[in-house]
């Protein structure tokens, strides 16, 4: 084992393979745990599965062709079980002979371990629970990542934020660590600006200046960001006597009316300048294309990383997608069917409406606010792998084909799991169209920058209090802006000390 973050595999009695995929000196602490490593808590579930070997609990055919993966997810709230069972179909959906176990080491802890272990070779086996109790309550049928109502949900927060706020009593950025967003950060705006103004000063110095400067804000949140910016500007011009603060025209774009009418309503002395525009951050040319090649500066803060997305998955050389299916636990379905005053069997119904007409679909709004919450909480999200035909490019996004992809393997592990961030993919080209030749586009995300860092831990998805939250792939961003004629570049967000955030930006090519 090495003391890096790596999908190390080890051969496990002869009958399994285990993958390291976490930095193994991470390190649980305070209520998460006794301060173990993640190499420490990696000895014990090996110690776990070579004693249920020995004493027969296990069925070593079952497990010949089993994967065993140790992940460690960052984030507190997500989809996963402490211990989860995945199984192989082919593109008909066939069962295939590769399964795995995947283990949150964050999750467990060493009492739960072995009973955890023998309840997933009882779920590769197909049997029931000892115990006769219902099993998980699933919500939904098997699909590809892109297609799940996880997505719903995520939409539903954002059309109802306010609701949601209400009830759990903080702001959203209240839930984003460090309490705030990373695109707030006020050293980073003055550096933004600063970049932006030399950018106009350069062009007044060619002649090259348009009358009217656009800049676009996609995904405005609360309007802080763009209203620091706007400050910080403003001062920037009176004390350069430059004047181009009364050349500035400001959108500000969003998909939420209210969010919009908030976000305009923050911009004080500025809003003779701002415009607020409901546009879909998969398509913002759809609404914007009067900018088209107009836009001297967009900018987006964790928007991509809260778009859908596929994941794919290569093993022993061949290529799966991800599959996931909606549940609840049998303790959330029995606590909700308590609460509610309705059977086990009423509860996905239930659900439905919720996605469909949010907390009013309900007599009682409260009620349908409680489903929601305990729904959000409670949701997890079993998986499957299902393999990919040659020729098959649903999973490729939009403008791009299976070459892409390929180009994207070549330079990945060979066993590996990635995203395919296709909202990303999508929203990164539509936006592309508005720049001016000299425009850019900047974004403040989570990045995954190389393929090689798909080896170095869990990249979502998770929650955020109500959201999705998942990594970008950034190599997938880069040949999308080749494509268009665009150099992509990641710089760390230097900032916050631990910030995991990067800046993507581009530049166009000659």
């Amino acid at each position: 084992m090495h003391n890096r973050a790596s999908s190390t595999i080890l051969p496990l009695a002869q009958t399994m393979i285990v993958h390291f995929n976490q930095n193994l000196q991470a390190r649980r602490t305070g209520t998460e745990g006794s301060g173990e490593t993640f190499a420490q808590l990696t000895g014990r579930v090996v110690e776990s599965l070579t004693t249920l070997l020995q004493q027969g609990e296990v069925d070593a055919r079952t497990w010949s062709t089993l994967r065993i993966h140790l992940d460690w997810i960052q984030y507190r709230e997500n989809f996963r079980d402490p211990v989860m069972v995945r199984r192989a179909v082919d593109p008909a959906g066939r069962p295939l002979a590769l399964a795995e176990v995947a283990i949150d080491l964050r999750q467990v802890t060493p009492d739960g371990l072995a009973p955890m272990l023998a309840e997933a070779q009882r779920g590769l086996r197909g049997r029931p629970a000892p115990t006769g109790e219902p099993g998980p309550l699933p919500l939904g049928d098997f699909s590809p990542l892109r297609e799940s109502p996880i997505w719903a949900f995520n939409r539903l927060f954002w059309q109802r934020l306010a609701d949601w706020e209400a009830v759990s009593g903080r702001p959203f950025d209240a839930a984003l660590p460090g309490g705030t967003s990373d695109g707030n950060h006020p050293q980073a705006i003055a550096d933004s600006v600063g970049d932006f103004w030399t950018l106009l000063r350069d062009l007044e110095a060619r002649s090259q200046l348009p009358a009217e400067i656009f800049c676009v804000e996609v995904g405005v949140g609360s309007g802080t960001r763009a209203r620091l910016w706007l400050d910080r500007f403003k001062a920037l011009d009176e004390h350069c006597g430059s004047a181009y603060y009364p050349r500035l025209r400001m959108l500000l774009g969003d998909y939420s009316p209210r969010t919009l009418d908030a976000a305009l309503e923050a911009m004080g002395p500025h809003a003779p300048l701002v415009s607020v525009v409901a546009i879909d951050a998969l398509n913002p040319l759809k609404t914007l294309s009067f900018l088209r090649f107009k836009a001297l500066y967009v900018h987006l803060t964790n928007v991509y990383d809260n778009l859908p997305f596929d994941e794919l998955v290569r093993r022993d050389g061949r290529l799966y997608v991800i599959e996931a299916r909606p549940y609840v636990s049998s303790a959330t379905a029995r606590h909700l069917s308590t609460e509610l005053g309705v059977s086990r069997d009423d509860l996905p119904g239930l659900a439905q409406r919720l996605l469909d007409g949010g907390p009013q679909a309900f007599d009682d709004p409260r009620r349908g606010m409680l489903l929601w919450r305990c729904l959000w909480s409670g949701l997890r999200l079993e998986e499957r792998l299902r393999a990919v035909e040659d020729g098959d490019e649903g999973h490729v996004p939009q403008g791009l084909t299976r070459v892409h992809l390929d180009d994207l393997l070549n330079e990945a592990p060979y066993d590996v799991r990635f995203q395919v961030s296709r909202g990303a993919a999508e929203s990164f080209a539509n936006t592309l169209p508005l720049l001016h030749p000299r425009g850019y586009l900047q974004v403040q995300d989570i990045f995954v920058p190389a393929m090689e860092d798909y080896r170095q831990g869990f990249r979502g998805p998770g929650k955020l209090d109500g959201a999705v939250v998942v990594w970008v792939n950034g190599p997938l961003l880069r040949t999308v802006g080749a494509r268009a004629g665009y150099d992509v570049h990641f710089a760390p967000f230097r900032y916050r000390p631990g910030s995991k955030t990067t800046t993507l930006f581009t530049t166009q090519r000659d």
